[in-house]
Protein backbone atom coordinates (compact mmCIF):
# COMPACT_ATOMS: atom_id res chain seq x y z
CA UNK A 1 0.00 0.00 0.00
CA UNK A 2 1.02 3.48 -0.36
CA UNK A 3 0.27 6.61 1.57
CA UNK A 4 -0.14 10.18 0.31
CA UNK A 5 1.06 13.18 2.32
CA UNK A 6 0.28 16.71 1.32
CA UNK A 7 3.16 19.05 1.55
CA UNK A 8 2.39 22.87 1.35
CA UNK A 9 5.57 24.80 0.25
CA UNK A 10 8.00 25.12 -1.75
CA UNK A 11 9.11 22.54 -4.44
CA UNK A 12 12.18 22.94 -3.05
CA UNK A 13 10.93 21.96 0.53
CA UNK A 14 9.16 19.25 -0.59
CA UNK A 15 12.13 17.60 -1.81
CA UNK A 16 14.29 18.24 1.03
CA UNK A 17 11.62 16.53 2.95
CA UNK A 18 11.36 13.79 1.18
CA UNK A 19 15.20 13.25 1.57
CA UNK A 20 15.26 13.43 5.07
CA UNK A 21 15.66 10.10 7.61
CA UNK A 22 12.00 9.71 7.88
CA UNK A 23 11.70 9.13 4.09
CA UNK A 24 15.22 7.24 3.20
CA UNK A 25 13.86 3.50 2.81
CA UNK A 26 10.84 4.60 0.72
CA UNK A 27 9.51 5.21 -2.65
CA UNK A 28 9.20 8.64 -3.14
CA UNK A 29 7.05 10.34 -6.09
CA UNK A 30 6.62 14.21 -5.56
CA UNK A 31 3.97 15.55 -7.90
CA UNK A 32 1.23 18.07 -7.67
CA UNK A 33 -1.27 17.84 -5.64
CA UNK A 34 -5.09 17.58 -7.04
CA UNK A 35 -7.10 20.22 -7.76
CA UNK A 36 -8.66 20.81 -4.26
CA UNK A 37 -5.08 21.86 -3.05
CA UNK A 38 -3.75 25.23 -3.35
CA UNK A 39 -1.35 25.79 -6.62
CA UNK A 40 1.88 25.47 -3.75
CA UNK A 41 0.81 22.07 -2.71
CA UNK A 42 2.75 19.10 -3.52
CA UNK A 43 2.08 15.69 -2.12
CA UNK A 44 4.55 12.52 -1.43
CA UNK A 45 3.61 9.08 -2.14
CA UNK A 46 4.97 6.86 0.15
CA UNK A 47 4.28 2.82 0.52
CA UNK A 48 2.73 1.08 3.50
CA UNK A 49 2.47 4.09 5.29
CA UNK A 50 -0.90 5.19 6.84
CA UNK A 51 0.52 8.60 8.40
CA UNK A 52 -1.02 11.92 6.81
CA UNK A 53 1.07 15.52 8.19
CA UNK A 54 -0.31 18.80 6.80
CA UNK A 55 1.24 21.99 8.10
CA UNK A 56 -1.01 24.84 8.85
CA UNK A 57 -1.09 28.17 11.30
CA UNK A 58 -3.95 28.57 13.72
CA UNK A 59 -5.57 32.43 13.26
CA UNK A 60 -6.05 34.50 16.78
CA UNK A 61 -8.88 35.14 18.18
CA UNK A 62 -10.50 38.72 18.59
CA UNK A 63 -8.99 40.84 21.46
CA UNK A 64 -12.20 42.55 23.69
CA UNK A 65 -11.15 45.80 25.38
CA UNK A 66 -12.52 44.50 29.04
CA UNK A 67 -13.79 48.03 30.36
CA UNK A 68 -14.88 49.25 33.96
CA UNK A 69 -18.55 49.50 34.25
CA UNK A 70 -20.74 51.78 36.18
CA UNK A 71 -20.39 50.94 39.69
CA UNK A 72 -23.70 53.53 40.88
CA UNK A 73 -24.23 55.58 43.79
CA UNK A 74 -22.88 58.64 41.46
CA UNK A 75 -19.14 57.51 41.50
CA UNK A 76 -17.19 57.92 38.58
CA UNK A 77 -14.09 56.82 38.94
CA UNK A 78 -12.39 54.05 41.48
CA UNK A 79 -8.46 53.59 42.40
CA UNK A 80 -7.01 50.17 41.44
CA UNK A 81 -5.96 48.15 44.93
CA UNK A 82 -4.60 44.69 43.64
CA UNK A 83 -4.53 42.71 40.26
CA UNK A 84 -5.10 39.24 40.24
CA UNK A 85 -3.59 38.20 36.96
CA UNK A 86 -0.57 39.71 34.54
CA UNK A 87 -0.29 39.84 30.57
CA UNK A 88 -0.10 36.28 29.41
CA UNK A 89 -2.65 34.53 31.90
CA UNK A 90 -5.37 32.63 30.62
CA UNK A 91 -8.74 33.76 32.29
CA UNK A 92 -12.29 31.42 32.29
CA UNK A 93 -15.74 33.36 33.04
CA UNK A 94 -16.00 34.87 36.78
CA UNK A 95 -12.22 34.67 37.06
CA UNK A 96 -11.42 37.74 39.23
CA UNK A 97 -9.21 40.17 37.35
CA UNK A 98 -8.59 42.66 39.84
CA UNK A 99 -9.93 44.56 43.30
CA UNK A 100 -11.16 48.47 43.12
CA UNK A 101 -12.29 50.55 45.69
CA UNK A 102 -13.92 53.32 45.53
CA UNK A 103 -14.86 56.23 48.62
CA UNK A 104 -18.04 53.71 49.06
CA UNK A 105 -17.06 50.33 49.08
CA UNK A 106 -14.79 47.67 47.68
CA UNK A 107 -15.45 45.62 44.71
CA UNK A 108 -13.96 42.89 42.85
CA UNK A 109 -14.17 42.51 39.06
CA UNK A 110 -14.81 39.26 37.27
CA UNK A 111 -13.98 38.17 33.52
CA UNK A 112 -17.21 37.01 31.42
CA UNK A 113 -14.39 35.95 28.95
CA UNK A 114 -12.61 32.93 27.79
CA UNK A 115 -8.83 34.02 26.58
CA UNK A 116 -5.80 35.79 27.60
CA UNK A 117 -4.72 38.50 29.43
CA UNK A 118 -2.97 40.55 26.51
CA UNK A 119 -2.26 43.85 28.06
CA UNK A 120 -3.24 45.64 31.88
CA UNK A 121 -3.78 49.92 31.61
CA UNK A 122 -3.51 50.93 35.23
CA UNK A 123 -0.67 50.25 37.85
CA UNK A 124 -1.68 49.49 41.30
CA UNK A 125 -3.05 52.85 43.22
CA UNK A 126 -3.65 54.22 39.58
CA UNK A 127 -7.11 55.98 39.19
CA UNK A 128 -9.19 54.12 36.43
CA UNK A 129 -12.49 56.34 35.40
CA UNK A 130 -15.64 54.50 34.60
CA UNK A 131 -15.94 53.77 30.70
CA UNK A 132 -12.35 53.25 29.99
CA UNK A 133 -10.34 49.57 29.76
CA UNK A 134 -9.03 47.67 32.48
CA UNK A 135 -7.81 44.59 30.49
CA UNK A 136 -7.83 43.31 26.73
CA UNK A 137 -8.34 39.48 26.21
CA UNK A 138 -7.82 37.22 23.47
CA UNK A 139 -10.92 35.43 23.56
CA UNK A 140 -11.67 32.11 21.93
CA UNK A 141 -14.93 33.30 20.06
CA UNK A 142 -15.58 33.59 16.16
CA UNK A 143 -14.72 37.70 14.73
CA UNK A 144 -18.45 38.61 15.24
CA UNK A 145 -18.56 37.98 18.82
CA UNK A 146 -19.89 40.90 20.92
CA UNK A 147 -18.23 42.37 23.79
CA UNK A 148 -20.28 41.95 27.06
CA UNK A 149 -21.26 43.92 30.01
CA UNK A 150 -18.37 43.89 32.91
CA UNK A 151 -19.52 42.08 35.99
CA UNK A 152 -18.90 43.60 39.70
CA UNK A 153 -18.62 41.10 42.38
CA UNK A 154 -18.78 42.77 45.90
CA UNK A 155 -16.21 40.80 48.17
CA UNK A 156 -16.57 37.80 50.14
CA UNK A 157 -17.26 38.09 53.48
CA UNK A 158 -14.66 35.95 55.75
CA UNK A 159 -14.67 35.63 59.29
CA UNK A 160 -11.87 34.00 59.67
CA UNK A 161 -8.84 35.18 61.73
CA UNK A 162 -6.57 36.00 59.35
CA UNK A 163 -7.56 36.62 55.79
CA UNK A 164 -5.86 34.84 52.70
CA UNK A 165 -5.33 35.78 49.22
CA UNK A 166 -4.41 33.61 46.33
CA UNK A 167 -2.84 35.40 43.10
CA UNK A 168 -2.82 32.75 40.26
CA UNK A 169 -1.03 30.05 42.42
CA UNK A 170 1.02 32.41 44.68
CA UNK A 171 -1.15 32.49 48.32
CA UNK A 172 -0.26 35.60 50.51
CA UNK A 173 -1.12 35.43 54.39
CA UNK A 174 -1.33 37.93 56.80
CA UNK A 175 -3.81 39.36 59.12
CA UNK A 176 -5.58 42.77 58.79
CA UNK A 177 -3.18 44.95 60.64
CA UNK A 178 -0.19 43.23 58.74
CA UNK A 179 -2.16 44.30 55.69
CA UNK A 180 -3.00 48.02 56.76
CA UNK A 181 0.84 48.24 57.79
CA UNK A 182 1.52 47.39 54.13
CA UNK A 183 -1.10 49.42 52.78
CA UNK A 184 0.30 52.70 54.46
CA UNK A 185 3.52 51.95 53.36
CA UNK A 186 2.78 51.10 49.79
CA UNK A 187 3.97 47.58 49.87
CA UNK A 188 2.81 44.79 47.62
CA UNK A 189 2.42 41.89 50.16
CA UNK A 190 3.19 39.34 46.91
CA UNK A 191 7.08 41.10 46.91
CA UNK A 192 7.35 40.29 51.10
CA UNK A 193 8.87 36.89 51.73
CA UNK A 194 6.49 35.67 55.00
CA UNK A 195 8.86 33.77 58.15
CA UNK A 196 5.61 32.79 60.03
CA UNK A 197 4.15 29.51 59.67
CA UNK A 198 3.48 28.27 56.16
CA UNK A 199 4.45 31.62 54.82
CA UNK A 200 2.37 33.76 56.60
CA UNK A 201 3.25 37.33 56.44
CA UNK A 202 4.12 38.89 59.92
CA UNK A 203 4.43 43.03 61.04
CA UNK A 204 8.81 42.17 61.36
CA UNK A 205 8.58 41.14 57.96
CA UNK A 206 6.98 44.08 56.49
CA UNK A 207 9.31 46.06 58.15
CA UNK A 208 12.37 44.18 57.42
CA UNK A 209 11.13 44.75 53.84
CA UNK A 210 10.62 48.76 54.10
CA UNK A 211 14.35 49.15 55.80
CA UNK A 212 15.75 47.27 52.97
CA UNK A 213 14.04 50.06 50.66
CA UNK A 214 14.51 53.20 52.20
CA UNK A 215 18.36 52.17 53.29
CA UNK A 216 17.37 53.24 57.04
CA UNK A 217 20.36 51.84 59.71
CA UNK A 218 18.91 50.58 62.78
CA UNK A 219 20.55 53.22 65.93
CA UNK A 220 23.63 51.20 67.54
CA UNK A 221 23.47 49.51 70.76
CA UNK A 222 24.26 51.32 73.46
CA UNK A 223 28.05 51.13 74.80
CA UNK A 224 29.07 50.15 77.89
CA UNK A 225 30.21 53.65 79.70
CA UNK A 226 34.00 53.32 81.38
CA UNK A 227 34.70 52.31 85.02
CA UNK A 228 36.85 54.09 87.07
CA UNK A 229 39.92 52.64 87.75
CA UNK A 230 39.42 50.58 91.45
CA UNK A 231 40.74 52.25 94.28
CA UNK A 232 44.64 51.74 95.27
CA UNK A 233 45.69 50.11 98.57
CA UNK A 234 46.10 52.94 101.20
CA UNK A 235 50.01 53.49 101.88
CA UNK A 236 51.88 55.78 103.87
CA UNK A 237 53.35 58.92 101.63
CA UNK A 238 55.91 60.84 102.48
CA UNK A 239 56.46 63.98 103.52
CA UNK A 240 55.73 67.15 101.17
CA UNK A 241 55.12 64.59 98.33
CA UNK A 242 52.55 65.33 95.98
CA UNK A 243 50.21 63.39 94.51
CA UNK A 244 50.86 62.10 90.82
CA UNK A 245 47.86 63.41 88.64
CA UNK A 246 45.41 60.37 87.29
CA UNK A 247 46.02 59.99 83.66
CA UNK A 248 42.62 61.91 81.65
CA UNK A 249 40.91 58.28 80.03
CA UNK A 250 39.06 60.04 76.52
CA UNK A 251 35.93 59.20 76.17
CA UNK A 252 35.41 56.88 72.89
CA UNK A 253 33.31 58.35 69.55
CA UNK A 254 30.16 57.05 68.94
CA UNK A 255 29.36 57.13 65.22
CA UNK A 256 25.48 58.70 64.47
CA UNK A 257 23.32 56.99 62.14
CA UNK A 258 22.58 58.19 58.80
CA UNK A 259 19.51 59.10 58.35
CA UNK A 260 18.31 58.46 54.42
CA UNK A 261 14.56 58.35 54.65
CA UNK A 262 13.09 60.50 52.51
CA UNK A 263 9.36 62.62 52.59
CA UNK A 264 6.28 60.92 50.07
CA UNK A 265 3.38 62.96 48.83
CA UNK A 266 0.36 60.51 47.35
CA UNK A 267 -3.17 62.02 46.45
CA UNK A 268 -6.12 61.56 48.52
CA UNK A 269 -8.45 58.42 47.78
CA UNK A 270 -10.82 56.42 48.31
CA UNK A 271 -12.48 56.58 51.53
CA UNK A 272 -9.83 59.31 52.44
CA UNK A 273 -10.88 61.98 49.81
CA UNK A 274 -15.05 60.80 50.66
CA UNK A 275 -14.06 61.50 54.52
CA UNK A 276 -12.10 65.26 52.91
CA UNK A 277 -15.81 65.83 51.02
CA UNK A 278 -17.93 65.01 53.95
CA UNK A 279 -15.96 67.39 56.76
CA UNK A 280 -15.65 70.46 54.23
CA UNK A 281 -19.25 70.62 53.95
CA UNK A 282 -19.61 69.72 57.57
CA UNK A 283 -18.03 73.38 58.15
CA UNK A 284 -20.63 74.92 56.98
CA UNK A 285 -22.96 73.89 59.66
CA UNK A 286 -23.33 75.86 62.63
CA UNK A 287 -22.30 73.44 65.68
CA UNK A 288 -24.44 73.80 69.01
CA UNK A 289 -22.58 71.71 71.85
CA UNK A 290 -24.07 70.20 74.73
CA UNK A 291 -22.47 67.92 77.37
CA UNK A 292 -23.88 65.55 80.28
CA UNK A 293 -22.82 62.80 82.53
CA UNK A 294 -25.09 59.80 83.53
CA UNK A 295 -24.72 57.23 86.48
CA UNK A 296 -24.99 53.59 84.58
CA UNK A 297 -24.46 51.41 87.57
CA UNK A 298 -27.71 49.63 86.83
CA UNK A 299 -27.19 49.47 83.18
CA UNK A 300 -24.10 47.54 84.49
CA UNK A 301 -25.86 45.59 86.40
CA UNK A 302 -28.14 44.39 84.09
CA UNK A 303 -25.91 44.07 80.81
CA UNK A 304 -23.76 41.36 83.61
CA UNK A 305 -26.98 39.47 83.83
CA UNK A 306 -27.65 39.40 80.00
CA UNK A 307 -24.20 39.10 78.81
CA UNK A 308 -24.32 35.29 79.25
CA UNK A 309 -27.60 34.88 77.62
CA UNK A 310 -26.28 36.42 74.65
CA UNK A 311 -23.00 34.77 74.17
CA UNK A 312 -24.97 31.54 74.21
CA UNK A 313 -27.16 32.87 70.91
CA UNK A 314 -23.62 33.46 69.86
CA UNK A 315 -23.53 37.14 69.88
CA UNK A 316 -21.24 39.53 71.85
CA UNK A 317 -23.36 42.03 73.94
CA UNK A 318 -21.91 45.58 74.71
CA UNK A 319 -23.19 48.69 76.15
CA UNK A 320 -23.66 49.84 72.60
CA UNK A 321 -26.73 48.15 71.51
CA UNK A 322 -28.55 49.79 74.67
CA UNK A 323 -26.93 53.24 73.64
CA UNK A 324 -28.67 52.62 70.31
CA UNK A 325 -32.10 51.73 71.10
CA UNK A 326 -32.45 54.24 73.61
CA UNK A 327 -31.81 57.01 71.07
CA UNK A 328 -34.17 55.62 69.27
CA UNK A 329 -37.02 55.85 71.73
CA UNK A 330 -35.75 59.39 72.05
CA UNK A 331 -36.21 60.13 68.23
CA UNK A 332 -39.81 59.26 68.65
CA UNK A 333 -40.56 62.57 71.07
CA UNK A 334 -37.92 64.75 69.10
CA UNK A 335 -37.80 63.63 65.36
CA UNK A 336 -36.17 66.92 64.70
CA UNK A 337 -33.36 65.32 65.46
CA UNK A 338 -33.78 62.45 62.67
CA UNK A 339 -34.22 65.33 60.06
CA UNK A 340 -32.24 66.20 57.53
CA UNK A 341 -32.25 70.19 56.11
CA UNK A 342 -31.78 71.04 52.49
CA UNK A 343 -29.24 72.75 50.55
CA UNK A 344 -31.36 75.69 50.15
CA UNK A 345 -32.21 75.59 54.09
CA UNK A 346 -35.78 75.74 52.71
CA UNK A 347 -37.58 72.58 53.76
CA UNK A 348 -36.91 70.01 56.65
CA UNK A 349 -37.34 66.32 55.72
CA UNK A 350 -38.44 64.09 58.60
CA UNK A 351 -36.74 60.87 58.16
CA UNK A 352 -39.40 58.05 59.23
CA UNK A 353 -36.82 55.20 59.70
CA UNK A 354 -34.51 55.39 62.57
CA UNK A 355 -31.07 54.17 60.71
CA UNK A 356 -28.39 54.91 63.45
CA UNK A 357 -24.89 55.16 62.82
CA UNK A 358 -21.72 54.14 64.94
CA UNK A 359 -18.54 55.75 63.87
CA UNK A 360 -15.93 53.02 63.38
CA UNK A 361 -12.12 52.44 63.25
CA UNK A 362 -11.30 49.85 60.83
CA UNK A 363 -8.52 49.31 58.80
CA UNK A 364 -9.83 51.35 56.07
CA UNK A 365 -9.67 54.63 58.57
CA UNK A 366 -12.99 56.16 59.90
CA UNK A 367 -16.23 54.84 58.99
CA UNK A 368 -20.24 55.16 59.68
CA UNK A 369 -21.82 52.04 58.86
CA UNK A 370 -25.50 52.13 60.45
CA UNK A 371 -28.15 49.92 61.72
CA UNK A 372 -31.29 50.06 59.79
CA UNK A 373 -34.68 50.87 61.18
CA UNK A 374 -33.97 50.44 64.76
CA UNK A 375 -37.54 51.38 65.58
CA UNK A 376 -38.31 47.86 64.51
CA UNK A 377 -35.46 46.05 66.76
CA UNK A 378 -35.24 44.45 69.75
CA UNK A 379 -31.99 45.03 72.36
CA UNK A 380 -30.53 41.77 70.96
CA UNK A 381 -31.21 42.03 67.18
CA UNK A 382 -29.79 45.54 67.61
CA UNK A 383 -26.34 43.50 68.78
CA UNK A 384 -26.48 41.35 66.15
CA UNK A 385 -26.47 43.55 63.79
CA UNK A 386 -23.44 45.30 65.31
CA UNK A 387 -21.72 42.13 65.23
CA UNK A 388 -21.99 41.60 61.72
CA UNK A 389 -21.04 45.45 60.73
CA UNK A 390 -17.75 44.95 63.21
CA UNK A 391 -16.60 42.26 61.64
CA UNK A 392 -17.12 43.27 58.25
CA UNK A 393 -15.23 46.71 59.34
CA UNK A 394 -12.46 44.35 60.67
CA UNK A 395 -11.43 42.96 57.70
CA UNK A 396 -12.69 46.22 55.32
CA UNK A 397 -15.76 44.44 53.47
CA UNK A 398 -18.23 47.25 54.30
CA UNK A 399 -20.52 47.42 51.47
CA UNK A 400 -22.12 49.96 49.79
CA UNK A 401 -25.67 49.73 51.46
CA UNK A 402 -24.27 49.54 54.92
CA UNK A 403 -22.47 52.54 54.86
CA UNK A 404 -25.56 54.86 53.28
CA UNK A 405 -28.63 56.44 54.63
CA UNK A 406 -27.82 57.28 57.94
CA UNK A 407 -30.19 59.54 59.64
CA UNK A 408 -28.14 59.89 63.14
CA UNK A 409 -25.25 58.85 64.85
CA UNK A 410 -23.38 58.05 67.97
CA UNK A 411 -19.35 57.90 68.32
CA UNK A 412 -18.24 55.73 70.79
CA UNK A 413 -15.03 57.79 71.22
CA UNK A 414 -15.11 56.20 75.20
CA UNK A 415 -13.70 52.61 73.43
CA UNK A 416 -10.21 53.89 72.98
CA UNK A 417 -9.51 55.86 76.03
CA UNK A 418 -11.40 59.36 75.82
CA UNK A 419 -14.19 61.14 78.33
CA UNK A 420 -14.77 64.35 75.94
CA UNK A 421 -15.11 65.18 72.42
CA UNK A 422 -16.59 67.84 69.77
CA UNK A 423 -18.14 65.65 67.82
CA UNK A 424 -18.46 66.50 63.63
CA UNK A 425 -22.07 66.64 62.47
CA UNK A 426 -22.32 64.13 59.34
CA UNK A 427 -24.54 65.59 56.57
CA UNK A 428 -26.97 65.45 55.86
CA UNK A 429 -27.89 64.87 59.38
CA UNK A 430 -28.79 67.53 61.89
CA UNK A 431 -27.09 65.65 65.03
CA UNK A 432 -24.72 63.34 66.61
CA UNK A 433 -23.57 62.05 70.09
CA UNK A 434 -20.00 61.26 71.27
CA UNK A 435 -19.92 58.56 74.12
CA UNK A 436 -16.92 58.93 76.61
CA UNK A 437 -15.39 56.11 78.41
CA UNK A 438 -17.09 54.83 81.62
CA UNK A 439 -15.29 55.35 84.76
CA UNK A 440 -15.80 54.01 88.45
CA UNK A 441 -16.16 57.36 90.14
CA UNK A 442 -17.16 58.17 93.58
CA UNK A 443 -20.73 59.77 93.87
CA UNK A 444 -23.48 60.87 96.45
CA UNK A 445 -26.51 58.21 96.77
CA UNK A 446 -30.50 59.14 98.06
CA UNK A 447 -29.14 59.15 101.64
CA UNK A 448 -26.19 61.53 100.76
CA UNK A 449 -23.72 58.25 101.43
CA UNK A 450 -20.58 58.23 98.99
CA UNK A 451 -20.77 55.13 96.74
CA UNK A 452 -18.95 53.65 93.86
CA UNK A 453 -20.91 54.61 90.60
CA UNK A 454 -20.16 53.63 86.59
CA UNK A 455 -19.91 57.51 85.26
CA UNK A 456 -20.22 58.14 81.91
CA UNK A 457 -19.81 61.70 79.70
CA UNK A 458 -21.74 62.49 76.34
CA UNK A 459 -20.96 65.03 74.77
CA UNK A 460 -24.18 66.42 71.27
CA UNK A 461 -23.35 68.50 68.63
CA UNK A 462 -26.92 69.70 66.56
CA UNK A 463 -26.76 71.71 64.09
CA UNK A 464 -28.19 75.23 65.59
CA UNK A 465 -29.79 76.83 62.28
CA UNK A 466 -33.31 74.22 63.22
CA UNK A 467 -31.73 72.64 66.77
CA UNK A 468 -31.96 75.08 70.00
CA UNK A 469 -30.32 74.27 73.11
CA UNK A 470 -33.76 73.47 74.48
CA UNK A 471 -34.70 70.63 72.64
CA UNK A 472 -31.11 69.04 72.58
CA UNK A 473 -31.13 69.23 76.20
CA UNK A 474 -34.74 67.62 76.34
CA UNK A 475 -33.73 64.64 74.20
CA UNK A 476 -30.39 64.28 76.64
CA UNK A 477 -32.23 63.90 79.30
CA UNK A 478 -34.81 61.66 78.22
CA UNK A 479 -31.99 59.14 76.36
CA UNK A 480 -30.00 59.51 79.96
CA UNK A 481 -33.15 58.29 82.26
CA UNK A 482 -33.54 55.44 79.58
CA UNK A 483 -29.93 54.29 80.58
CA UNK A 484 -30.22 55.41 84.52
CA UNK A 485 -33.12 53.04 84.38
CA UNK A 486 -33.18 50.57 81.83
CA UNK A 487 -36.30 48.70 83.51
CA UNK A 488 -38.42 52.29 82.45
CA UNK A 489 -37.08 51.06 78.55
CA UNK A 490 -39.59 48.08 79.14
CA UNK A 491 -42.86 50.17 78.81
CA UNK A 492 -41.49 51.90 75.77
CA UNK A 493 -40.16 48.97 73.70
CA UNK A 494 -42.25 47.34 70.90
Amino acid sequence: MAAVITLRGSFTLVRRLASGHQFKHCCLRVRPARLECPPHAYSVRIPAQHRYLRTSCAAAGPVMQFKLSDIGEGIREVTVKEWYVKVGDVVSQFDSICEVQSDKASVTITSRYDGIIRKIYHDIDATALVGTPLVDIETEAGPDAAPEKDVLETLAVSHEEHTHQEIKGHKTQATPAVRRLAMENNIKLSEVMGTGRDGRILKEDILNYLAKQTGAILPPSPFNEIQPPPPRPATLAKPKEKALPQPVVPLPTVPRPVFTGKDRTEPLKGFHKAMVKTMTAALKIPHFGYCDEMDLTQLVRLRAELKGVAESRGVKLSFMPFFIKAASLGLLHFPILNASLDDACQNITYKAAHNIGLAMDTIQGLLVPNVKNVQLLSVFEIATELNRLQNLGNVGQLGASDLTGGTFTLSNIGSIGGTYAKPVILPPEVAIGALGKVQMLPRFNSKDEVVKAHIMNVSWSADHRIIDGATMCRFSNLWKSYLENPAAMVLDLK
